[in-house]
């Protein structure tokens, strides 16, 4: 049905635990294939699954994907008709579908639930089942309610899946939706062909169009903090030639599934969005994620970046982070009006996230670490194995900066100490009179963006704090004591204002041999016109890694491409001769 001769990592376990009938809990990376994991039981069980997803984009996606490998599969939700509700319920009224997909919200209703349970439904799969965390990244109360499943339909195997998920969080998933002694099957966190690229901020433009020029004709998306910042960036990186789209909630509907919609359909789209786009995206040659503002957390961050690389090809994950990005986000939490524990731990993971940051060995290894997968080798393939950082004993200018947040009186922030330290007699230093202090022209050695390097690294190593509601104003902590008495020695890193470094990983266009281009882009433009004509996205017909596969083996008729990997019966037939028409030519 799906044109693959072998399952991967987890994958058959899970099945085969569907098949026999359990509960289960799968945790994949993003492109780790979580879908086969419900989708093949659901072909081999009597009944229909029901997918409970979050995402209208995910459904859309995964049946247009599953209608194009043959499978009956349908979605219901907001986008479509009364008619096109209407029938969707009639088939699955009538058995005529194998896999059902619903967002909880519509699911509990009881009118879909009345029909739900008159039928036999031979599978419940919860997808991004971390929403029901309330500790979680992406906390949705819908998915609250998800644990009446259990009580609705005693017979049925449960699966929920997610790709993020520290330990804390599954135990939370297993509780939350009433699974029944789930087996729990944990593939590694481990991306290896995402290069992770991180950046102190200096002039983040500047620094994105510098890492960009790897990327020129190639699909990514980049994230921003806010809906203004969205427009902004895709307006400018048009202006500097590049084929980018904003994304946010603030756009009109229409406008959003058209960007979407080019962004999927063609090749070298930029999406730049807030974090209303991603969730349920699966194109698989995403080359690169770039972060212009700090995440939430280590679980945003992996998420986001996951989006990159589906493919299994080299991508990257880029990032520029400063001070003003840890007081804006910690500014928000503490505004907002959640409960004073969630904010304590929503604090706790930009801390952590922060801490990675700034790390001084292999940015792989402690992104594992945090979900509890360990890796004992460095990675080679992040910007610290690459361009290793240089220490340094920063112990006499980390007390000069100390002594001015104490002198100035802890009121002040990054900004205003900087001035102070450079011995620099602006309005607001003149009008406090900070120009007399002990401390005024005490830090010439350094330059402001350095001076800023090191008051990010003493927040992080719990020297300093930076507090959101005072705007920002730096103060001591107890920590500090011991150091401002010359107790204790500090280590800091050199920050590089580098472009990212080479890549060494060989990119998609780069495997395709020169002898072979013309053929490859034979191969593309033939997917392209049956995209268009079935209104799918390219690689709903097939992935760049098919193509691959059928550049190097050749196949001569139907029986040798029916053994590529990624051509299954439906698509041989509906494809099947128009692919081989092209090979006839070029080979």
């Amino acid at each position: 049905m799906f044109g693959f001769t072998r399952f991967q990592g987890k994958q058959e376990a899970a099945i085969t635990t569907a098949l026999a009938g359990r509960d289960s809990l799968v945790l994949m990376p993003t492109g780790g294939g979580k879908s086969l994991c419900y989708q093949v039981p659901a072909l081999v069980r009597e009944g229909v699954a029901v997918v409970v997803s979050p995402l209208i984009a995910l459904m859309q996606d995964q049946v247009a994907a599953l209608t194009e490998s043959g499978v009956q599969a349908a979605y219901l939700n907001s986008t479509l008709s009364y008619t096109e509700q209407r029938e969707v319920l009639l088939n699955l009224r009538e058995g005529r579908l194998k896999l059902f997909y619903v967002a909880p919200e519509r699911l509990l209703q009881e009118q879909t639930l009345s029909l739900l349970t008159s039928l036999p439904v031979s599978l419940i799969a919860i997808d991004e089942a971390h929403c029901v965390s309330q500790w979680g990244h992406d906390f949705r109360t819908d998915y609250l309610a998800l644990n009446e499943l259990a009580r609705l339909f005693p017979g049925t195997p449960r699966m929920a899946l997610t790709a993020t998920a520290t330990a804390k969080t599954r135990q939370e998933i297993v509780e939350r939706l009433a699974l029944r002694d789930p087996l729990i099957f944990v593939s590694g966190f481990d991306r290896p062909n995402i290069r992770y690229l991180v950046q102190a901020k200096s002039d983040a433009r500047s620094q994105l169009l510098r890492f960009l020029a790897g990327h020129r004709k190639e699909a990514g998306i980049v994230y921003c903090l806010s809906r203004k910042k969205t427009e902004s960036t895709a307006g400018w990186l048009q202006s500097q030639g590049f084929e980018a789209l904003p994304y946010h909630a603030g756009l009109p509907g229409d406008v959003r599934a058209a960007h979407q919609r080019r962004f999927l359909n063609e090749d070298a789209v930029i999406i730049v969005a807030t974090i209303a786009f991603g969730m349920g995206i699966d194109k698989p040659d995403v080359r690169f994620v770039a972060h212009l503002d700090l995440p939430k957390s280590i679980e945003s961050y992996y998420q986001e970046t996951g989006r990159a690389g589906r493919d299994g090809q080299p991508a990257d994950a880029w990032m520029v982070y400063g001070l003003q990005d840890v007081v804006r986000l910690r500014q928000m939490m503490d505004e907002s009006a959640a409960a004073e524990e969630y904010k304590r731990n929503e604090r706790l993971k930009l801390d952590s996230l922060l801490g990675w940051c700034e790390v001084t060995t292999c940015r792989r290894r402690s992104l594992l670490e945090y979900f509890g997968d360990r890796q004992e080798d460095s990675c080679g393939n992040c910007d610290i194995c690459l361009t290793p950082p240089v220490t340094w004993d920063g112990t006499e200018v980390s007390r000069k900066l100390l002594s001015a947040v104490y002198r100035t009186g802890q009121r002040f922030g990054a900004a205003h100490v900087v001035d102070v330290l450079l011995g620099k007699a602006t309005e607001k230093v003149l009008q406090h009179r900070h120009d007399d202090l002990s401390v005024f022209g005490i830090g010439k050695e350094l330059e402001a963006s350095a001076w800023r390097s090191v008051m990010r690294q003493l927040i992080v190593q719990g020297y300093l704090r930076a507090d959101a509601e005072r705007f920002g104003a730096l103060a001591l902590e107890e920590k500090s004591r011991p150091l401002l008495r010359g107790e204790t020695t500090v280590m800091l890193r050199r920050d590089l204002s580098l472009a990212a470094p080479p890549r060494k990983a060989r990119t998609v266009k780069a495997s395709v041999a020169e002898a072979d281009r013309e053929f490859w882009e034979a191969l593309r433009g033939c997917r392209q016109l049956l995209a268009a004509e079935h209104k799918v996205p390219p690689y709903v017909i097939f992935h760049d890694a098919t193509l691959m596969q059928i550049i190097d083996r050749r196949p001569r008729d139907e029986h040798e491409l029916l053994g590529i990997s990624g051509v299954g019966q439906a698509k041989l037939q509906r494809y099947g001769e128009a692919f081989l028409s092209v090979i006839r030519e070029y080979v």
